[in-house]
């Protein structure tokens, strides 16, 4: 069972409190001191033990956006489809974000990422802190940014690396039930599980739904019963 926040109702429009609670929660934008101490969520999590693909370099800094869209009905949240001609990852639903620039803070580079990528224009944007940073398998420790984005821009996908942008709610991705764990065999015979949910026939596993995941545990997992 789950305990609301402030005004948390999918078919309520967000209200100043709810933001408030919501930023409460959150690390603040400290150039990742925030973050330092915080142990990450990883592509690791609900595999017992790891698996052998774990890297053994130095994690490369990357971010991504959390971009709470403020709806009549209630929060959406902003994720992409990435190009089916990309390398890695391909037609996978993402956040919009990538990798840290050397001087960059990861809120810098959430918003440049986030315009290179789907064209969002910073000003539409409000920051309101750092969610738990997060792992991946392929070497890379994500710090995501959540941030407050005003109605009223204009989005166009960068063709060579975002194929469709859309929206899910803010309340779908906050409801635990809706996260399911799945198990897929890596080439090497290890088998990896991890989150995944299903919303309007797309399908959000892996990273983007652990980063979603670790910000609903952030916000209510103390509530969970």
């Amino acid at each position: 069972m789950v305990r609301a926040g402030p005004g948390m109702n999918a078919l309520s429009p967000p209200s100043d409190r709810l933001r408030s609670w919501i930023a409460d929660h959150l690390d603040p934008l400290d150039d990742g001191a925030g973050v330092a101490g915080v142990r990450p969520r990883s592509d690791y999590d609900l595999t017992p033990g790891g698996w052998s693909a774990a890297p053994d370099e130095p994690l490369k800094p990357a971010a991504v956006l959390i971009g709470l869209v403020e709806r009549e009905e209630g929060y959406s949240v902003l994720l992409t489809r990435r190009s089916d001609t990309l390398r890695r990852h391909t037609g996978q639903v993402a956040l919009p974000g990538g990798r840290q620039d050397p001087g960059e803070t990861p809120w810098q580079t959430a918003l440049r990422e986030s315009h290179e990528e789907i064209g969002l224009e910073r000003h539409f944007v409000s920051l309101a802190g750092l969610s738990t940073p997060y792992q991946t398998g392929t070497g890379y420790l994500i710090t995501p940014v959540v941030g407050f984005v005003t109605p009223g821009f204009s989005l166009v996908p960068n063709p060579h690396e975002v194929a469709d942008i859309f929206e899910t709610p803010f309340g779908f991705l906050m409801d635990p039930k809706n996260y399911e764990e799945h198990e897929r065999e890596l080439p090497n015979g290890e088998r990896r599980r991890f989150y995944a949910m299903t919303h309007a026939e797309r399908l959000i596993w892996g990273a983007t739904a652990g980063i979603l995941r670790a910000l609903y545990d952030r916000l209510y997992g103390a509530a969970v019963a």
